[in-house]
């Protein structure tokens, strides 16, 4: 049933937007006419990189353009934010500094634009995926930038869950799946059976910090060290250049030893990769891959051989070694025929489509779980705090509601605390605290008894009632979505900053995109085909000041296939 080609024509009045937004790259998609479609951006692709930067007349550039200008003008671009979404980190870009949320937002608000290009309407609402393992609070500041870029989420729906989803509409099999979902930035593992129209999520679990982005990074690492060099000897120019070129090289890497040329100052360098050396370097990295898969299987009380298939989603899993990994684990070799970078926005679509009831979809039942368990602080006697006690365990089936009966720790309390954590520890310490509020206590020289109940729904929202036993007292607490440590002066500051910027036209993204392409080839190359490519510069800045619509298309359409001719 799932449709990964293109649209070409709206015919849904109410747009049913699915967003994929990644740590590499972003994709939108829409339901119509039955099926999940993706949306082009103003290049005509599908894939939009997640990358933001500021260009030289301070208009923000988003995607192409912007990662071209990762090597050229790494200091006033930014790339990979999403690993920090939730945390304090901030990017300065030129004169502007943006949080994590922030550039989030702006990468949103491009694939906004681009849906409302093709739709011809305004877009206001959509279902985003997220990691399965995004703590509370990076879910919450998903949805802030979402509101930032003018949109309203109706769902946030796990990235394993919503490609298991579109999965199971195109496969319509009955049968035990593991997802294994290695993206730029995260590793998730689900576990889920189909039985349609039921699909339903057994276990999930995964590594927030693990991504393709890490496979780069060892590779760098490990060749700077054979260089005898620091990352902090480059400038950033240079180091920005050396990442391309390595994160091409890991692209490419694969059975046999290969030779890696790079020019540093003038000065030609080479490494030698071969297979034995790129698995001693990612053996670390592919060690980690077990742990939550194993986990996963154990949480679902599932034996490897049990599953009847295994899906691969997102680009790190075209990595051979990757491949090698899972077939080796499971015996088996995994489905291929469904694009791993796609297959998550065509299933939030199928999720939009869901929750608006389309007539083609109205039947299909997904169920969910909270990848993580949630607690509270307590006490064991005087002696032991700081205890972690869980109330909702891991892998729950949500929405869910669950209680536990405490207990105040003095005769003469005059209140409780009540502190909730996530985490699989047994001490709070070593857990993620989501939020914390305190409830005055009427004393009557005796220990009072407590109920603690946590509801917990589908979009991850917390809802806390704690009930005393004695004196009928009840007191509610919502978790909201709103981001930790930012209130509403904090919030309307960041809205306003980002509604001063100047966005760069999308109808003239193009040419900027290949400008930034031409510089970036410039910048790789040398000798004689670097004076080539300058040539190319110089003739494609030429057309554009003819201002000649249909000479340029003609220009820069020959262009980007000579750089692509030359890998650029």
């Amino acid at each position: 049933m799932q449709d990964a080609s293109l649209s070409t024509a709206p015919t849904h009045a109410t747009p049913l937007l699915g967003i994929d937004l990644g740590t590499t790259n972003s994709l939108i998609a829409v339901w119509q006419d039955g099926e999940a479609r993706l949306i082009a951006n103003a290049l005509g692709e599908v894939l939009t990189p997640s990358v933001v930067s500021v260009d030289d007349d301070g208009s923000i550039l988003v995607g192409q353009a912007a990662r071209a200008r990762l090597t050229t003008h790494p200091q006033r671009s930014a790339a990979a934010f999403k690993r920090f979404m939730g945390s304090d980190k901030r990017y300065a870009l030129g004169e502007h500094r943006f949080t994590p949320e922030e550039l989030s937002a702006l990468v949103l608000g491009s694939l906004k634009q681009d849906a409302e290009a093709y739709l011809g309407c305004p877009v206001s609402e959509a279902v985003i995926s997220v990691p399965a393992y995004f703590s509370d609070e990076q879910r919450k500041r998903t949805v802030f930038a979402a509101e930032l870029a003018g949109l309203k989420v109706q769902r946030l729906i796990n990235e394993p869950t919503a490609a298991a989803m579109a999965y199971g509409l195109h496969e319509q099999k009955f049968e035990r799946t593991l997802v294994f979902d290695l993206g730029g930035g995260t590793f998730d593992v689900t576990v889920l059976e189909y039985a349609l129209p039921l699909i339903e999520v057994h276990a999930s679990t995964g590594d927030n910090y693990l991504g393709g982005e890490d496979f780069t990074e060892a590779l760098l690492q490990a060749c700077l060290r054979d260089w005898n060099l620091k990352a902090e000897d480059l400038e950033p120019q240079a180091l920005a250049s050396l990442h391309d070129a390595i994160e091409q090289l890991k692209c490419e890497v694969g059975e046999g030893s290969r030779t890696f040329a790079w020019s540093m100052d003038g000065q030609p360098r080479e490494w030698q990769l071969d297979e034995q050396k790129l698995q001693a370097i990612w053996a670390p990295l592919l060690a980690r891959v077990r742990t939550p898969i194993e986990q996963a299987l154990r949480d679902a009380r599932l034996s490897p051989r049990e599953l009847d298939s295994l899906v691969l989603v997102g680009g790190a899993t075209r990595m051979p070694q990757v491949q090698q990994l899972v077939a080796k684990l499971f015996g088996r070799l995994p489905y291929r025929h469904l694009d791993p970078d796609t297959i998550v926005a065509l299933g939030a679509a199928s999720q939009a489509a869901c929750k608006a009831r389309d007539e083609a979809i109205d039947e299909l039942i997904l169920t969910d779980v909270c990848p993580y368990t949630l607690g509270v602080a307590s006490s064991r006697g005087e002696d032991v705090t700081g205890a972690f006690s869980p109330i909702i365990e891991r892998n729950t089936i949500i929405p869910t509601s669950k209680v536990q009966r405490f207990y105040s720790s003095h005769p003469e309390q005059k209140f409780v605390r009540i502190a909730v954590y996530q985490g699989e520890r047994p001490w709070v310490r070593d857990n993620i605290l989501v939020d914390s509020f305190e409830i005055p206590l009427q004393s009557t020289g005796e220990i009072q008894s407590l109920d603690v109940r946590f509801s917990y729904d589908i979009n991850g929202l917390l809802e806390v009632d704690v009930t005393f036993l004695e004196s009928g007292q009840k007191h509610s607490h919502s978790i909201d979505r709103s981001p930790t440590g930012l209130d509403a002066q904090a919030r309307q500051a960041s809205e306003e900053r980002l509604a001063k910027l100047k966005i760069h036209p999308r109808d003239t993204l193009p040419n900027r995109t290949l400008l930034a392409r031409l510089e970036r080839a410039w910048m790789q190359s040398l000798g004689d085909e670097r004076e080539l490519i300058g040539n190319w510069l110089d003739a494609f800045n030429a057309v554009l000041a003819g201002q000649q619509a249909s000479e340029i298309s003609r220009e820069r359409q020959a262009l980007s296939q000579a750089l692509d001719e030359l890998r650029y």
